[in-house]
């Protein structure tokens, strides 16, 4: 029989080993790219950051219900506490930056180009007399 816990344990594991992955991209990504992958990371709906201020919320309420029942010492649940009330300020923080990524992220537009203008010596007509 297998243990029940090791499919999220692993499954943790695999999180962290992709985020890893995911920081060696962005490390060696272009800038557009780059500012892509941040607004991914960082958008307030559904983003990484945003997942993992959800997980971090999720984890001071075990460390609150196992410090009530004296199963960890309040510090555990207080410090949980923080981290969630920090991610989700910094979170905050950053989103007001989001759209700024977003638009480096964006190819640019073409400019608008004008018709041709032709020369001004190609005007010059000679007369015979």
């Amino acid at each position: 029989m297998t243990d029940p816990s090791s499919y999220p344990v692993r499954l943790a594991q695999d999180i962290a080993d992709l985020l890893k992955t995911l920081d060696d991209h962005l490390y060696q990504a272009a800038p557009g790219e780059s500012a892509e992958i941040l607004g991914t990371v960082l958008d307030a709906e559904g983003g990484l950051l945003t997942r993992v201020t959800d997980l971090v919320n999720t984890a001071s309420r075990f460390a609150q219900s196992q410090a009530h029942r004296g199963m960890l010492p309040p510090e555990v649940w207080l410090a949980m506490g923080r981290a969630a009330n920090e991610l989700h300020v910094i979170g905050k923080d950053l989103d007001e930056h989001t759209g700024t990524l977003k638009q480096l992220a964006a190819p640019p537009t073409p400019a608008p180009t004008a018709p041709p203008v032709p020369a001004a010596s190609a005007m010059i007509v000679r007369r015979s007399r």
